[in-house]
């Protein structure tokens, strides 16, 4: 489903119908071909009117309208108003009713709920839930985005395989024990002096 809420309000004057169109088009459900003839806000207004009746009277029955009767006060072809009922459905603000009118049975749409409010506040969970979903899918992208980067990161096992060894460095090898100092070289003996009597 598409979703192509509008942000719309109504003037302080306007009058039952121009809310009701305004309702619709926050919620996507006015006619989106800019040529649309489809009036589904008095179609809106209609179902509403049947469900306080069918409240009133105690026949739940009268709440329900087929889709030529709801073409009928759309202004639109019965093929026309099936394609509109889709939206309307997908949100929850109606919902799919049968019933059996003398002996055949009757397949019809009402509104979802007691009254208008609690129709929409269907179409408003459907709404948050599609939202939540989606909020869900942004975490989501957070964390794949933060696993790329660390991926990004950390190398791959074929990048260490082509990453060259560092060259270990040649030992140095111990020093060995010091050597012994030469030793010293004897001295001349000093000559003796010649005695007198041998000159």
């Amino acid at each position: 489903m598409k979703f192509e809420l509008e942000v719309t309000e109504p003037l302080p004057d306007a009058d039952t119908e121009e809310i009701a169109r305004i309702l619709l088009a926050r919620f996507g459900l006015l006619p989106r071909k800019k040529d649309g003839q489809a009036k589904m806000h008095k179609l809106l207004l209609e179902l509403y009117e049947r469900k306080k009746a069918a409240n009133r009277e105690k026949r739940p029955e009268d709440a329900v309208m087929t889709v030529e009767d709801m073409g009928v006060f759309a202004g639109i072809k019965r093929q026309t108003m099936y394609d509109y009922l889709g939206r309307w459905l997908a949100l929850n603000l109606l919902k799919k009713t049968s019933f059996v009118a003398n002996g055949k049975v009757v397949i019809g749409y009402e509104l979802n709920g007691t009254n208008l409010e609690s129709a929409f506040r269907k179409a408003e969970a459907t709404v948050k839930n599609h939202l939540e979903q989606s909020i869900d899918i942004v975490k989501g992208l957070q964390n794949e985005v933060k696993k790329e980067k660390i991926r990004q990161n950390i190398p791959s096992s074929d990048d260490k395989k082509n990453v060259p060894e560092p060259e270990q460095p040649e030992p140095t090898p111990e020093p060995g024990p010091e050597p012994a100092p030469p030793e010293p070289e004897p001295s001349p003996e000093p000559e003796k002096p010649m005695e007198e009597g041998k000159k």
